[in-house]
């Protein structure tokens, strides 16, 4: 009960710092693009926790490096394909669709049918965001959230692993390390990066901070005490708190039946958690 409790406000955290970041994230994307702007999340991420961390490398074993070096592909791939969904579309639409990731995960790991029943929830809230009647939707934007969604799940299941065999901080910084190594052949052949300026570069260390180095050290701790399927659900709350980043600070603005979906993600988030914590009070 104790360690859900603590797990549970460590995630809420983490969503609104991802948010939060990504706002910032995306009015970087006119000067250095999708690319060089996630470049600057994840390799100054992974070089403040390196400093800060200063991960015991040689303690490592050969399972313990794998699962770092799956977790840091899934977390690169995850965040360099969901940076390209909102350069085309807007934020809370991104990462209502992205969501995915985490429903398709929480299905396939549900046992009683109440989990069936707010994954489906939180499903047509997922169809409902989506604008099908425009014909101007980006259908590319589109595919590439949902393609980030299914490396999501990648990173919750490799986050939920590699934090059962070592150390949380050991593993995210580790894991942005790999990530870092990922990312860096696309930005020298994007080439925007290089449009760097003072400003742009204060701005990503705030990304990087927001984004990456704080949310994802707060999610290996929650992933520790969490099931992968509450934390997925749990994760839903991020359309909502995307939708309100993206109105706030980038004028984004989104349907009435659009907020209808949002809200059947967050009660699907919520009830998955107050169930969760009951059954967890029970045992």
């Amino acid at each position: 009960m104790k360690k859900s409790n603590i797990a549970i406000p460590a995630t809420l955290l983490a969503i609104i710092c991802v948010q939060g970041g990504a706002s910032i994230a995306k009015q970087l994307f006119p000067a250095i693009g999708a690319i060089g702007t996630v470049t600057l999340r994840i390799v100054l991420s992974a070089v403040l926790l390196t400093l800060i961390n200063r991960p015991k490398f040689l303690q490592f074993d050969r399972q313990k490096w794998k699962y770092c070096a799956v977790y840091g592909i899934g977390l690169a791939a995850m965040n360099l394909i969901f940076y390209m969904a909102i350069q085309r579309i807007p934020l809370g639409l991104a990462v209502t669709v992205e969501f995915a990731g985490p429903l398709f995960l929480a299905l396939a790991l549900s046992r009683k049918l109440l989990d069936v029943v707010w994954a489906l929830l939180a499903c047509v809230g997922i169809l409902l965001i989506v604008p099908w009647q425009n014909d101007h939707v980006d259908l590319v934007g589109l595919g590439l959230a949902f393609l980030a969604g299914m490396f999501w799940a990648v990173y919750i299941i490799m986050g939920g692993k590699v934090s059962k065999i070592m150390d949380g901080k050991d593993a995210v910084t580790t894991g942005m390390i790999f990530a870092s190594m990922v990312i860096i052949p696309f930005t020298i052949w994007d080439g925007a990066v290089f449009n760097l300026t003072p400003a742009i570069f204060v701005k990503g260390l705030g990304v990087a901070i927001l984004s990456s180095a704080l949310p994802f050290s707060l999610e290996i701790m929650a992933l520790k005490r969490l099931p992968a399927k509450t934390f997925s659900i749990l994760m839903s709350l991020e359309p909502a708190f995307a939708a309100l980043s993206g109105l706030v600070f980038l004028a984004e603005e989104l349907s009435f039946l659009q907020w209808i979906s949002i809200a059947c993600v967050i009660a699907a988030s919520i009830g998955t958690t107050v169930f969760n914590k009951k059954s967890l009070a029970h045992e």
